[in-house]
């Protein structure tokens, strides 16, 4: 790129960014950082352009794994940008124009006031005479992540997160020169067909992979983190080198990965789905997914839960799986209620007649067999109630039993079709899809039965099945637009049923996190976070889960047994205790001991939940591995740090946990430690000023601890 001809500057006091216009009006983004950051010099020759766009008829200058340096990307000029206010965010809205075949783009970049983020989503329109059939559209495109000097790519590391059934939110971290080598020597060459790919698939936003990613530098912690707020697994993000500088793109569903096609009618309009780019300019990850949090709670719906966080007793873990009946609820009900649950949700089965539920679920009507007598499932919700606790049920509401009396009532384009034929998964189900009104009707009204005519106030909406590709509702149309479309569907309708029912608390599960993405985050009020039923193997999910979801929104297990010594009842319920308490096992059996550390645990999150919804994450041991015998979590705020320090395995009795936000504690205060819980272990912790760091000591193996730590003024002040 040659030098400028004209620099469009935009933003805020925490980030700002520079798009530089070539002689052709090819608009790029040149700078992308803070204010004043010298590591966020403009790039002039800043390699990409602002919009990546692939056609049928027009692809890429290059060939390879990455689907950026696009034909059609490269023709887009400048035609007019405008800034603008829009409340507490900024907002840029920057229209290329191909005057070729007459696509317009309108890149739309937001950032909430004093945070360094940036969301992006990408709109075009076809003003040309012919159809354009697209086959991926970036939502953003920053070429400008590092400097020009090739040092800063050998310092750069790459994360993402693996995510796996009974294993979420699993980090890993490794050189960007892994994935994007050095590949010049005597001669020096710059485009590359490698990059890193990480994509999803299927129906699932986060099954295999977290919607998420970051670059960060080794020395200096610099550290860029994104999410692809989508709630299916059409998106795609890659990183790698570009011109001797890192970049990203994200993306929705795209050909290369999901076969997402999708035919631009001339007059009509496609809008990409929204990404959001996270900035740290020190102090590594923690400070970068302090920011997303930040903004994560910027941009949620709003909702009373979000700052109560009632305790929620739920049956299934480690307790009924999924057989629940009158007689095996009614003591649980009391014994919650004694624990401190403010909510009870009978979990899977309610529904089931004895017959195969798994191929007959979709209308949702309560087991007369498991409820007997002239109330039925309602003696069981009123003795709920009268305990003190909202009741709480169970739904798969996506799901359809091919042996439903629902699969014959709704039309055929109810449902999730390929090739003219339904779509069946998971040995007996078919898929709504949600595009079609009898399909949301049908929902609709299951809704409004529960919450409505029985009072309901909490769903867990589940989804154990995934359909594949997507859903062709006419000839033509490729599955993953057909996909986009329902899942675009699916918001609409959650937000229907919070715009009718706004009490109401929703919970997100897919097969625990296979789900867990800001899309469905920004709207539903608790993520279920694992399925995992072994307290030490929950340890490291529970400590990571505030990487993908709010800590007053990452729903934890906490599930004592019978046979749990002391030290594991403390520590199942200590993975709960930073998040939000989803109370389980069998309560009913425990012994008085056990019990007793139950409703402490319940009344020490109680006594800090308060702060919760402020509190910002950190791993003072770095983010967790899977196998790790420590780990840590810190959630903290301006003046109290809580810390989570587990213990799983080893010999080793002491580690020394880094705190640098306390660094800075000024010479006339003291931090004080508190053992929070349990209250009669043996944990004990001591304090370095200096090197401001902590030394935990944690004498048994498998064992947990809660601290406190608050800035209070020095005696000798």
């Amino acid at each position: 790129m040659s030098d400028p001809q004209e620099t469009i500057r935009w933003g805020h006091a925490a980030l700002e960014l520079e798009i530089a216009l070539d002689e052709h009006g090819t608009p790029r983004l040149t700078r992308l950082g803070a204010p004043g950051e010298k590591s966020s010099a403009p790039r002039p020759g800043a390699p990409l352009p602002l919009v990546e766009v692939t056609t049928a008829g027009l692809g890429r200058h290059w060939s390879g794994r990455h689907l950026v340096n696009t034909v059609l990307g490269g023709r887009l000029r400048h035609r007019t940008h405008r800034a603008t206010r829009d409340g507490d965010w900024q907002v840029l809205t920057v229209e290329l124009h191909d005057p070729d075949t007459g696509l317009t783009a309108e890149a739309v970049y937001r950032s909430p006031d004093g945070l360094p983020v940036l969301r992006a989503e990408v709109l075009l329109r076809n003003e040309g005479p012919a159809t354009l059939h697209l086959e991926s559209v970036a939502s953003l495109v920053a070429g400008c992540l590092t400097g020009g000097d090739p040092a800063d790519l050998d310092g750069a590391d790459l994360l993402w997160a693996e995510n796996e059934w009974f294993a979420e939110c699993r980090w890993h971290r490794q050189p960007l020169r892994v994935s994007s080598p050095e590949r010049s020597g005597r001669f020096h060459t710059t485009s590359g067909r490698s990059t890193r790919v990480v994509a999803g698939q299927g129906v699932w936003s986060s099954c295999g992979h977290l919607p998420m990613g970051a670059l960060t530098d080794r020395e200096s912690g610099r550290t860029w983190l994104w999410q692809i707020e989508h709630n299916g697994g059409g998106w795609r993000w890659e990183a790698g080198v570009r011109d001797d500088t890192a970049y990203a793109a994200l993306y929705g569903p795209n050909d290369a990965d999901h076969g997402w096609r999708h035919p631009l009618e001339p007059g009509a309009e496609f809008r990409t789905v929204p990404v959001a780019l996270a900035l740290a300019p020190s102090g590594g990850p923690d400070l970068a997914f302090a920011g997303l949090t930040r903004y994560r709670r910027a941009t949620r719906r709003p909702h009373p839960d979000h700052h109560r966080l009632p305790v929620i007793f739920n049956d299934y873990m480690n307790c009924l799986m999924g057989d629940p009946t009158t007689a095996k609820l009614l003591p649980l009900v009391d014994a919650a209620a004694e624990a401190g649950a403010e909510y009870f949700v009978i979990d899977t089965g309610w529904y089931d007649d004895g017959g195969d539920w798994w191929s007959s679920v979709g209308a949702w009507e309560p087991s007369a067999s498991r409820f007997p007598g002239p109330k039925g499932i309602h003696e069981v919700l009123d003795r709920i109630r009268e305990r003190g606790m909202v009741p709480g049920l169970w739904l798969e509401p996506e799901a359809v039993g091919v042996n439903s009396p629902v699969a014959a009532a709704l039309p055929e384009e109810a449902f999730f079709r390929r090739d003219g034929q339904r779509v069946e998964e998971g040995g007996g189900r078919y898929h709504l899809d949600l595009r079609h009104p009898a399909a949301r009707a049908h929902l609709d009204a299951v809704v409004d039965r529960l919450v409505g005519g029985w009072g309901v106030g909490y769903l867990k909406l589940d989804h154990n099945t995934d359909p594949g590709s997507g859903t062709s509702a006419h000839p033509g149309e490729a599955p993953a637009a057909g996909l986009l479309g329902h899942n675009r569907a699916q918001l609409d309708w959650l937000d229907g049923i919070l715009d009718r029912h706004p009490d109401l608390v929703i919970e997100n599960c897919a097969s625990g996190g296979m789900r867990m993405d800001h899309a469905l985050l920004s709207r539903l009020q608790l993520q279920s976070t694992s399925d995992q039923q072994d307290l030490l193997r929950y340890a490291p999910i529970a400590a990571s889960a505030p990487t993908a979801v709010t800590p007053e929104q990452g729903a934890v297990w906490a599930y004592p047994l019978p046979g749990d010594s002391p030290d594991e009842v403390t520590l199942t319920m200590a993975n709960a205790i930073l998040g939000r308490i989803h109370l389980s096992g069998r309560l009913t059996e425990l012994r008085p001991e056990a019990r007793g550390l139950v409703h402490e645990a319940v009344a020490v999150h109680k006594s800090i939940r308060a702060d919760l919804p402020q509190a910002l994450p950190a791993w003072p041991l770095g983010l967790p591995g899977w196998e790790d015998p420590w780990i840590a979590l810190a959630l903290h705020t301006p003046a109290t740090t809580y810390l989570t320090v587990w213990r799983r395995s080893g010999e080793q009795t002491t580690r020394d946990l880094g705190l640098p936000h306390l660094a800075g504690t000024e010479a006339r205060a003291e931090v004080r430690v508190e053992v929070l819980y349990p209250s009669a272990g043996q944990a004990s912790a001591t304090w370095h000023p200096d090197t401001a760091a902590l030394s935990v000591t944690l004498p048994a193996a498998p064992s947990a601890v809660l601290l406190r730590l608050t800035r209070e003024p020095s005696e000798r002040s």
